[in-house]
């Protein structure tokens, strides 16, 4: 009878901890819930709906629509615009990622080294993150005419005759790139300059005594190391917003010339609100989503094997 009681006794003691742990799963299953709840009406189910409209001819406006298949990625793949506008966004994003994330990182280094006036500093070089990128693109492109812009008359001081730098095939990508540094950097020094703040200082004293007291040296061995997480991240968030953009293209360019600028974004768009082939656009869609997932898996994984986490 002794043992009965004693695993009576047990059982007893463990019940409340079980009812415990039931109610705390509970809790966190209905926490979880409305935020589940918005990721699948607000991303999962417009994507599957995507995804249905790309196998029909529906264009936007009419009632009717036709089932078929693949045909929407067949004409897709063998429209030499759409490779274009793959290239395009391609090379724009090979531009703006590097060019962000060298810039944002000297920007920060600089801030950081100089103790007067830092947050004003920041604050000039965050405001064109949150500026509206069409407003912006009007004033570009004031800026970069060809025959009263400022950008020329500059040149001219020096005797050089610029170009017609958004109505040239050759430049005309470029610049719309260096709009988007223009546009991105603040956000990546913003998150540079937290990134130096949490680097301990004792690390930089380790070094100086191994003889790494260079400003090279330190940033080599102890800087970029250290920023390997907030790299990551910048670097993704950058590739992101580099894919998506557009509104700079549709302002001062609108893809021209002859699809110098062509990007995805701008392309899907043409042909989902332009041309009405709603269909067409939606399998660009599927087709531009997917490469922006592996693209940033591929990235991340890639990045992730050189990175320090402290």
């Amino acid at each position: 009878m002794s043992e009965l009681h004693v695993v009576t006794a047990r059982a007893n003691r463990q019940a409340p901890k079980k009812s415990l742990v039931q109610a705390q799963r509970h809790f966190a299953y209905l926490s979880v819930f409305p935020a589940a709840l918005l990721l699948i009406v607000l991303l999962f189910v417009p994507a599957l709906v995507v995804i249905a409209v790309s196998l029909t001819d529906w264009q936007f406006g009419t009632s009717a629509l036709r089932f078929i298949g693949l045909e929407n990625f067949n004409t897709l793949f063998s429209d030499p615009v759409f490779w274009t506008a793959l290239k395009n966004t391609l090379l724009y994003v090979a531009i703006v990622v590097p060019g962000t994330l060298i810039l944002g990182l000297t920007v920060a280094l600089l801030i950081e080294s100089s103790p007067s006036l830092r947050g004003f500093y920041r604050a000039i070089h965050f405001l064109p993150v949150m500026s509206t990128m069409s407003a912006m693109a009007i004033v570009w492109g004031s800026m970069l005419h060809p025959t009263i812009g400022l950008v020329n008359r500059a040149l001219s001081v020096f005797g050089i005759t610029g170009p017609n730098w958004l109505r040239d095939e050759d430049t005309a990508l470029l610049v719309i790139a260096v709009i988007g540094i223009w546009q991105n950097f603040g956000f990546a020094m913003v998150l540079f300059v937290s990134g130096l703040k949490s680097i301990p200082e004792d690390l930089y004293h380790a070094a100086a005594i191994d003889g790494a007291d260079g400003i090279v040296d330190r940033l080599r061995t102890v800087t970029l190391p250290m920023l390997g997480p907030v790299m990551i991240f910048v670097s993704i968030m950058t590739a992101c917003r580099a894919f998506e953009v557009f509104d700079s293209v549709s302002v001062l360019t609108q893809g021209g010339p002859n699809y110098a600028t062509e990007v995805l974004l701008h392309r899907l768009y043409t042909e989902s609100f332009d041309y009405l082939r709603t269909g067409y656009g939606a399998a660009l869609t599927v087709v531009y989503l997917l490469i922006v997932v592996c693209l940033t898996l591929g990235q991340s994984k890639i990045l992730e094997r050189r990175v320090h986490y402290s």
